[in-house]
């Protein structure tokens, strides 16, 4: 009821920073060449002068290069002067690279390892700086999407503006997360100036797709824009029998009553319906040849075409609210309320093979149904001063997020086995019996507060500090006494210094501590899984000079994780084995280097080894390196659209991405190999219209893109082409 009050008297007092007006007004009416709006958004920003005005931070990128985010510092920052490393994918970006999805788009982005378990089609699994974060550390517009066990929440990539690649602890703002970092997913927003984009394609496995966006103003009185964004999507997948289809609509409205108010409402519906396509392999025939010289065909559908299902709908509903008092006080509110409903029947492998020659597949079926209701609400009061010595950007803030999960999972054992020379489907034998009933509850409330503060004019120290109170209450409803409940505090915080140099040089240095309290129970000891705690030191450089076109960041870290959450190895849940610690190097190189050419490379290198343990019998995991994660992976992707001449419009570009070896084994006695991967794309532009083709995995190569066990391997992707055309007015 506390929060509630204060979150009325937030709503009563605020809305819409002046940098939220500016925003509006500084959005260009012109509406031709291809560019940040590349999907129906003005291709420039400009001033009442013309000259170009300052990025909007939740607004396009121009070109492949953006200048200012609110991720990490939740101001208008730029990225010059934030001391975190901080990787930031447009529009334009995410369209020449044909991605489709979070794992797609973020694939040429430093510490992040997108796709850990392969070609899934339900869920996004990615880990930073060797960490899982697919699970706490997503985010939609500042607020986090929880995605807790079978409890998952997805965004649709063609409705984002933005991505931007958080790393490093940010818990003293966000209240959560691990030492690795987030992914925050930036909407699409209205804009003053009317547009329209429509776009149909089509591609590999049959997949096909229609897509449209418009939006401008609302009415004659300029205080009222709209935007809405839709794509329909169906088709299979390369698993044999597994299609892949979506519906996915998104109305947003801007009204600005006057010239220091915004309200924004963000909504969004979304209904997929896929099946398991991430299979869950053995070693031997997938990283390996089994023991008859065979390896799995990469289609093979372990599931049963009958009952291999997967169907979720979501709801996204919130709004963004900003008020600037006066000269120096802005306040703002941002509410969402998440609501998804997914089911899933399938045959799972995981078992390993039931026979000495390692033909037959053992397997079980598994069933579940999970409702996710998420509610969260973040209060902030930011104030631009100076005291007369130097200058402040303070902000305050609290927040409250209240998650329930409803998990319901079933399974059957065993499940007819399944050859792999010759799979025999259609053998449905039974039910699957209910082993887990359970209600998740999660609350936490925080309160933050943040200094930016400029002691000269290039020497900036940031300073911030939280306290968090977080319960977790698990009621098992077919063993009610086994049910848990735990109540966690923690303050956490964060110091930097950065020095700005005139040629647009940025060193920094910084220090963090973070805080993740966990949701639901320890598959293993049956008790409340501990908060997730860790600290980091992070050292770098950016470079981003004056007048040109390019960015250039490299950062040195050493974090340390306690508690961190790991899969079981057979089943389903997670278990708490020690502390680990990871150590590394990154560097992330975005440029346009001349007129209608864009590159992006990035290079990752880190040491992630197990350094204390829970229980002295895993004592043989001390220095060894947790399963599921590369410690290298390099890539670079290139874009040229010819400017001038007859071929004008005309495009090329490709990429290169190698990933470095992992292992299969928590004693790193197996080993999954690197692998190198090439992708391809093909554009022109003509007037209003574009042509495009796009290949990833160019090379049809097939790898493992990581084993989370000697039974649970998974494919990557193989070859995705898609050819599309598209029209804006």
């Amino acid at each position: 009821m506390a929060l509630t009050g204060a979150s009325l008297m937030a709503l009563t007092l605020a809305a819409a920073a002046q940098q939220a007006t500016a925003r509006l007004e500084e959005l260009s009416v012109e509406g031709s060449g291809r560019g940040a709006g590349a999907t129906g958004g003005p291709p420039a920003q400009r001033g009442a002068d013309g000259r170009a005005a300052p990025e909007d931070p939740r607004g396009p990128v121009a070109g492949y290069v953006a200048t200012r985010s609110v991720t990490a510092t939740k101001t208008n920052t730029p990225l010059i002067e934030t001391p975190q490393a901080i990787t930031v994918i447009g529009r334009e970006q995410i369209e020449a690279q044909g991605a489709q999805t979070l794992t797609q788009a973020t694939q040429y982005t430093a510490g992040i390892y997108s796709g850990v378990y392969g070609a899934d089609e339900r869920v996004d699994f990615f880990t930073l700086r060797g960490f899982v974060a697919s699970d706490y550390g997503i985010y939609k517009d500042g607020l986090q999407l929880l995605n807790y066990g079978f409890g998952t929440l997805k965004t649709e990539t063609f409705g984002l503006e933005r991505i931007e690649v958080l790393r490093g602890p940010a818990a003293v703002l966000f209240g959560a997360g691990n030492p690795g970092g987030l992914v925050n997913q930036v909407t699409k927003r209205p804009t003053l100036a009317p547009f329209g984009y429509v776009e149909i394609a089509g591609g590999s496995f049959g997949q096909v797709y229609g897509a449209f966006d418009v939006g401008g103003p609302a009415d004659d009185s300029g205080h009222l824009f709209y935007r809405l964004t839709g794509i329909g999507r169906q088709g299979g997948t390369q698993v044999e029998g597994a299609d892949s289809d979506r519906a996915y609509i998104a109305p947003a409205f801007t009204w600005r009553p006057d010239a220091g108010t915004t309200f924004t409402v963000l909504t969004s519906y979304q209904r997929d319906s896929t099946a398991v396509t991430a299979n869950f392999l053995p070693y031997a025939g997938t990283v390996r040849p089994n023991a008859s010289g065979l390896r799995i065909d990469r289609s093979l559908n372990v599931g049963d075409p009958r009952i291999n299902s997967f169907q979720r709908e979501q709801v996204f509903a919130g709004y963004e609210f900003e008020h600037a008092v006066d000269d120096v006080w802005t306040v703002r509110q941002n509410f969402r309320y998440s609501f998804s409903d997914a089911t899933q029947n399938s045959y799972i492998g995981q078992l390993g093979y039931a026979d000495l020659p390692q033909t037959q597949l053992s397997r079980y079926q598994f069933q579940y149904s999970d409702k996710v209701s998420l509610f969260q609400v973040d209060n902030q009061a930011e104030a631009r001063f100076s005291d007369g010595f130097v200058a402040h950007d303070v902000l305050f803030g609290i927040d409250y997020k209240n998650y329930s999960l409803y998990d319901n999972q079933a399974s059957l054992f065993p499940a007819p086995n399944l050859s792999i020379i010759n799979p025999l489907y259609g053998q449905i034998v039974g039910r699957p019996l209910p082993y887990q009933v359970d209600v998740n509850s999660f609350r936490q409330l925080g309160f933050y507060a943040q200094d930016q503060i400029k002691l000269t004019d290039r020497l900036s120290l940031i300073g911030g500090l939280r306290y968090d109170i977080a319960n977790s209450d698990v009621l098992k409803k077919l063993a009610p006494d086994t049910s848990t409940s735990r109540t966690d505090t923690a303050l956490t915080g964060r110091i930097a210094l950065l020095y700005n140099f005139d040629p647009g040089i940025a060193p920094y240095v910084a220090y963090s501590t973070s805080f993740q309290p966990q949701i639901g129970v320890d598959a293993i000891t049956g008790g409340s899984l501990s908060p997730d705690r860790g600290e980091q030191i992070e050292v770098g450089l950016k470079i981003e000079p004056v007048g040109e076109r390019f960015s250039l960041n490299i950062a040195a870290f050493d974090l340390v994780r306690d508690n961190p959450p790991f899969p079981v190895i057979v089943g389903f849940g997670s278990t708490q084995l020690g502390t680990v610690r990871s150590r590394g190097i990154e560097g992330q190189f975005v440029a346009s280097l001349a007129e209608g050419l864009n590159v992006v490379a990035a290079v990752t290198h880190y040491d992630l080894e197990y350094t204390r343990v829970r229980d002295a019998a895993l004592g043989d995991l001390v220095g060894k390196t947790p399963t599921n994660v590369p410690e290298t992976f390099a890539s670079v992707f290139a874009d040229y659209t010819i400017p001038l001449g007859d071929w004008r419009g005309f495009g090329f570009g490709g990429g290169v991405r190698y990933v470095g070896r992992s292992y299969a084994d928590q004693l790193n006695n197996l080993k999954v190999p690197d692998y190198v991967l090439f992708d391809a794309t093909v554009h022109y532009n003509w007037e209003r219209w574009r042509m495009a083709i796009t290949a990833a995995n160019l090379g049809d190569r097939r790898f493992v893109t990581s084993c989370q066990s000697a039974n649970s391997c998974f494919y990557g992707e193989a070859r995705r082409v898609l050819a599309s055309v598209s029209y804006r007015w």
